[in-house]
Formats: C-alpha cells, sequence, structure tokens
C-alpha cells in the first residue's frame, strides 16, 4: 500500500460572487503518495488552481476533507493554517514575488523571520538552500541582477529553506523560456528525487509535465484522466 501523503476526500469548492454560487471543484477525491512529482493539468476554469490552493492550505473547501501527513487541514483555523503552511509548505508561483531592495540570501532568508532561529542560523540555511539551487555565486546579488531563471531559482530556494514536505508550484516555467524551463524543471527533478519533496505542479505544459512522474488532468472541477508522464 502506497505511503499517502494527501488525502482529498469528496471535496467541493464553491465561490460566491454577489448572489451567484460558482461552483469550482465538485467532489473530487484523489489520493497523492508521498515522494510522488504529480502536474495538474487542463483547461483555464478547470480547477486546478484551487486544488493546488487547497491542497497547500491557501484555501479551504466549501465540503469535504483534505488531510496531509495526519492532520485533517480543512478543520483548522486560519491562524493553525498559517503556522502549518510555514512548517510544511514551500510554494512556487509563475512569478517569482522577491523583494528587490533584497539580496537572493535576504530574500531566501524570508521564512525564517517567522522561526526563533538566529540571524546566523538563517544566514546558514539560506546559503545552504542557495547552494542546493546551483546560486552560492549569486548570494548578494538583488533581483534586478538576476536572469528570470535566476531569480525562479531564489524563489525556488526560498520554498525549501525551511525543508518543507511538500512543494506547490503554480506555473513555475510559465513566464520563462523553454531552455531556462528545462533547467528549472530539471532542479525540481532533483528535488524530488534526491531531496524527497513531494511535488503538486500546476502547468498548461505538456513538456513541464513530462518532468513529473505522473499527470492529473482536470475539466470542469472533475479528474477526467490520470496518465503516467513520459
Amino acid at each position: 500500500m502506497a505511503d499517502n501523503l494527501i488525502k482529498i476526500d469528496r471535496v467541493s469548492k464553491t465561490y460566491e460572487r454577489g448572489e451567484m454560487q460558482i461552483p469550482v471543484l465538485s467532489e473530487l477525491s484523489l489520493d497523492i503518495a508521498r515522494g510522488e512529482f504529480l502536474a495538474l493539468m487542463g483547461p483555464s476554469g478547470s480547477g486546478k488552481t484551487t486544488l493546488l490552493n487547497l491542497i497547500g492550505g491557501l484555501d479551504k473547501p466549501t465540503s469535504g476533507a483534505i488531510t496531509v501527513g495526519s492532520e485533517r487541514i480543512d478543520q483548522l483555523s486560519q491562524s493553525a493554517l498559517a503556522k502549518w503552511r510555514s512548517r510544511n509548505v514551500g510554494f512556487v508561483f509563475q512569478f517569482y514575488n522577491l523583494l528587490p531592495v533584497l539580496t537572493a540570501q535576504k530574500n531566501v532568508e524570508l521564512p525564517l523571520l517567522l522561526t526563533s532561529l538566529s540571524g546566523s542560523e538563517r544566514r546558514k540555511r539560506a546559503l545552504a538552500a542557495l547552494a542546493i539551487v546551483g546560486l552560492s555565486d549569486r548570494a548578494g546579488h538583488r533581483p534586478n541582477e538576476l536572469s528570470g531563471g535566476q531569480e525562479q531559482r531564489v524563489a525556488i530556494a526560498r520554498a525549501i529553506v525551511s525543508d518543507p514536505t511538500l512543494l506547490v508550484c503554480d506555473e513555475p516555467t510559465g513566464d520563462l523560456d523553454r531552455a531556462t524551463a528545462d533547467e528549472i524543471l530539471d532542479l525540481l527533478r532533483l528535488l524530488n528525487s534526491e531531496h524527497g519533496k513531494t511535488i503538486v505542479m500546476v502547468t498548461h505544459d505538456p513538456k513541464a509535465a513530462d518532468h513529473a512522474n505522473h499527470s492529473l488532468h482536470l475539466d470542469k472541477g472533475k479528474l477526467v484522466s490520470e496518465d503516467a508522464a513520459a
């Protein structure tokens, strides 16, 4: 039996806009194994980013249960959910969300400011994360001194600096050219295979999905197929 990190049980999500009810996910159930690298695919409006946000604890379902590890995250208060995210989840987005006035090292340190770590320990961990993503020589550079691919590597270093179990990635290569995108995807594969990170990635790009272990396809809020990646 697979060691499942994530269990999604009959989850639905409906958004309210004024008097309108907009259903996005409908009775969706899914198990994701620990150590998996899963690509979520589907047309715009299919619910894949909503599902990603639910898995990462950025949103709560309208109904159904979401268990990550041994934690029913759909039952947590907002403050408890924020603490859970800081311990367990790293986020990588299409746009890097780096602070332009800070160096790469200081950007990577940001999640650690919520911990009791000393300044020297935060610096040590940030430099270790930058080494993993191949940017030790750019620790003192600010975002405007980096290429797009280097900025995304800094964002990935920031996502892994607290050693989370789970990485959730929303179109992480959507703003990059093909060659740079492949380098970022190879890095994600490395984090999955050598560092044991479970990765759930939303992408529109079939070539990006090929880097994952499996692809899961959504349409109109329902799981329509799951295929082994090439």
